[in-house]
Formats: structure tokens, sequence, C-alpha cells
């Protein structure tokens, strides 16, 4: 309690508190993104439930791992080494993370294209996505982000609470944001193939970082923040031309 009462007193605290709200909000972006897609192939009447199940699992993951933020410190510890290049627990998990956002995103394109595809290296059959395959997919993303989050958390203050109340406050804001987003991906189809865009760009950004390759945070929303004006423009070029 004492602490807390010291870091209120702080600025410092405070400009970390608010600079690590934002840091968290964004990097929530992708998870929200992810979540709004797969909930959507859900039946109507399960979509809400998936969605705020699955937030709520990224809160609980990352207020676990914040428990534990000894041993989330040390994933970055190297554990082997191949050809020169040493891979930690961290580098392992984005990796894998990375492939599985990659097939996702890449299956989902796939299957946009051709809405009834045969027998393909995805499946052999295109069964309707059931409410628990949505929540364990959701669970394995919710995982890579939530270790991503708490270590970017960890590199940029050394106090717990302001960690929690940033991680806390991210969370909500997905909450507020995710029946808005996930309605808006639904009602413009286009956006969606767009969406899986930048999953399949954050797959790849995933895998990069695992193998050492550090890709500056700000070129990948950039890019993502100029797609999405593309595509605003062309939403407004089409409601135009409808009008007319």
């Amino acid at each position: 309690m004492d602490q807390i009462l010291i870091l209120a007193a702080d600025p410092t605290a405070w400009a970390a508190l608010a600079t690590l709200i934002a840091m968290e909000v964004v990097l929530g972006i992708d998870n929200l993104v992810f979540i709004s897609i797969l909930t959507n192939k859900l039946p109507a009447h399960q979509q809400q439930r998936a969605r705020r199940i699955g937030i709520g699992l990224a809160l609980i993951l990352r207020l676990a791992l914040l428990g534990t933020i000894a041993i989330i410190v040390q994933l970055t510890a190297p554990i082997f080494e191949v050809f020169g290049k040493a891979f930690s627990w961290r580098d392992l998990i984005l990796i894998a993370g990375g492939l599985f956002l990659v097939w996702k995103a890449t299956k989902e394109i796939h299957h946009s294209v051709d809405p009834n595809p045969g027998s393909d290296v995805f499946e052999s059959k295109r069964p309707q996505l059931g409410f628990g395959a949505a929540i364990g997919q959701i669970l394995v993303l919710d995982l890579v982000f939530s270790i991503d989050s708490i270590i970017t958390a960890v590199g940029m203050t050394d106090h717990i609470p302001i960690m929690v109340i940033a991680v806390i406050v991210a969370v909500a804001v997905m909450l507020i944001a995710s029946d808005p987003l996930a309605l808006f991906i639904q009602k413009n189809p286009t956006v969606v193939m767009l969406a899986l865009g930048f999953l399949l760009m954050i797959g790849m950004t995933l895998i990069a970082e695992g193998f050492g390759a550090h890709v500056p945070k700000g070129y990948i929303y950039s890019a993502m923040a100029f797609s999405g004006l593309v595509e605003a423009l062309n939403m407004l070029s089409r409601r135009a031309q409808k009008r007319q």
C-alpha cells in the first residue's frame, strides 16, 4: 500500500503508466483483430460470449504472468544454440505463435477466395468452427501476445502496480472495442481480407523476432495505418457510387 502511495505522488510513475497503457493498447490490437475474425465464424448467439471469454482469458494470462515475473524475465535466457544463433523460450514461443498465425491467416484467405474448397492441404473437409475450438485457438494466441506484452512491460518499468494497472486498462479497452470492431468487420467483407493480411504480416514478424531479426513496431503499425486509410477511401468511394 505504501509503495502505491509513493508511486501516486511520483510524476515519473504517471508518465510511465501513460506510456505503458498506450503500448499495451497498441499491442492488444493484434490480439483483438484475431479474436474478432475468429468469433465471427461462430453462430450469432455465441459470438459475443466467445469474444468476452477470449478477452477475459487474455486478462487472466497477463495477470498470471505478472505473478511469475521472475520466471518471465528468465524466458529471454538462451537455452540452446544452432549455427551460432542462441534461442530462448521466448524465441520458441514467438516462432510457434507466428507459424500458427501464418497458417491460420493463410487458411482463412484460401477459404475466402474459394468458399467451397474440396480436399486440400488445409483440411480434408470444412466443418463448422465449434465454440470450444474457437476458444482453444484464441487461447493459443492470447498466450503468445500475453508473453510479448509482459516482456514489453518489464522493459519499460520495474514497478508491478504500474504494470497491473496498464494491463487491466488495456484489456478493458479491448473489451469495449471488441463488439464494434467485430460488427464492423462483419459488415465490410473487404476489411476481413485486409485484417487477414495484417495477421499474416504479424505472424511473419513474430517468426522474424523469434529468429533474432528485430522489426521496429513503428514500421508495422505505419503500414497497417496506411493500408487502413486506403481501405477507408475505397469504402467511401463505393458508398458514393451507390448513392449515384
